[in-house]
């Protein structure tokens, strides 16, 4: 297990380059399941879940090899249709082979993946949905058990926007007989993302990154060579290091369209943003003004950057409040930033956030993926050295973070636990 050891105050400044996205390269390589034959998938981020969903697909029979943030995937021979707990329980986003299984091969046997540190995010959503498609659905023995001879197109309304509901009824319905309306669908960047790439396989989807989507069932997909987007949460984490540090840093290859409301708000905070044809330059104040947040689901404030925003808060000028809507459990962090003297009070899903001119370093536990990045922030602000344990959940969605803020003058190295 490693550590991060960082001392504060250094102001960033140069240029670093945004990886692509987790979040939309997870679900582009479990929809190479549809098709039948070799695909390649771009600007794939070497990550954990990235290595987990390749060891999900071999397991299933398909050949994945990783290379040059490439992956490489032949579902020539795909025999095997279940996704066993020891896989499922280390990556939430293993739920999404479900769907491309069932419409492709007529059954499926995945696990639940039960909660995580942030709060219990079910799955039921997408099993409603399979069902009104002409799905048999089961649970055994903490299995979700699916088969279908053929899904059939219909209209499901989600009662609330879900991420890898929108992704896996999408992925379903595309081989389906017939049409399928999404409706109240996620409308992340992400979910367009997949749309595309199933667009690319011969799919004819219409209306990803609006509120309704329609899918015309085909007979069949075609492997595909594939670009992912860039990270728009590694972009509004790098703009959070500038914010806090005054830093002056070109933010490479991000697409600033993915982070309107976050970067409102950050200019409300006082930074200064400069758009430029390769990306976005970011430069931050002498010391950030305090401003008020609302997670959404998007196109509203993001909540995977609401812990790193709260930090930025910690040490501006006022007081900010902020909410979160999103998830329950997302303020694991403020405990860790409280002892490193922010001034945090939190009455359910409100935190009200008194700025104070420095955090002080400390010895600090990771809690989940974003808390981790928020403490990175909250370390590069801080005097002193701080000790960031248990950074695998950062691992998990930062690709090479540490390489990143050497190059843009933070003192920061990780090593091995003792």
């Amino acid at each position: 297990m490693n550590k991060l050891i960082i001392h504060g105050g250094k102001r960033l400044k140069g240029e670093v380059e945004i990886s692509g996205a987790k979040n939309a390269a997870l679900p582009i390589i479990a929809a190479t399941l549809l098709t039948k034959g070799s695909s390649v998938i771009v600007k794939v981020p070497n990550l954990r879940d990235v290595i987990t969903m390749g060891k999900l697909l071999n397991h299933l029979g398909a050949e994945f090899y990783y290379e040059d943030r490439k992956a490489f995937i032949n579902t020539e021979k795909v025999k095997i249709f279940e996704a066993p707990y020891d896989l499922v329980r280390t990556m939430r986003a293993s739920v999404l082979v479900l769907g491309p299984l069932l419409a492709k091969f007529g059954k499926a046997k995945v696990s639940l993946p039960g909660g995580c540190a942030i709060g219990a995010r079910p799955i039921n959503l997408h099993l409603m949905g399979l069902e009104k498609m002409g799905a048999k659905i089961e649970l055994q023995s903490g299995y979700v058990v699916a088969n279908a001879r053929r899904l059939k197109g219909t209209s499901i309304y989600f009662d609330i926007p879900t991420v890898t509901g929108t992704e896996n009824l999408m992925m379903a319905a595309t081989l389906a007989k017939g049409t399928t309306l999404l409706e109240n669908a996620a409308r992340e960047p992400e979910v367009v993302d997949l749309a595309n790439a199933l667009i690319s396989m011969g799919a004819k989807i219409r209306g990803a990154g609006n509120s309704i989507i329609e899918i015309e069932g085909v007979d069949g997909l075609k492997p595909v060579e594939y670009s992912v987007i860039p990270d728009r949460i590694e972009a509004g984490t790098f703009m959070t290091f500038a914010g806090v540090t005054g830093g002056d840093i070109f933010i490479k290859g991000c697409r600033p369209d993915h982070l309107d409301a976050l970067i409102i708000k950050l200019k409300e905070a006082g930074l200064i943003f400069e758009q430029k044809p390769e990306g976005i330059k970011v430069i931050g104040p002498s010391r950030p003004k305090a401003t008020d947040v609302k997670t959404m689901p998007y196109p509203g404030f993001p909540t995977d950057m609401q812990a790193q925003f709260m930090t930025l808060m910690s040490i501006a000028e006022g007081t900010s409040v902020i909410k979160e809507t999103v998830f329950e459990n997302r303020f694991m962090h403020v405990a860790e930033l409280r002892r490193m003297g922010a001034d945090i009070i939190v009455e359910g899903s409100t935190a009200t956030v008194k700025g104070i001119s420095r955090l002080r370093g400390a010895p600090l536990m990771a809690t989940d993926l974003r808390a981790s990045a928020s403490l990175i922030v909250a370390a590069l602000a801080a005097e002193g050295e701080t000790v960031i344990h248990r950074i695998y959940h950062l691992e998990r969605g930062y690709e090479r973070i540490e390489e990143k803020l050497l190059g843009i003058g933070a003192n920061i190295k990780k090593v091995k636990e003792q």
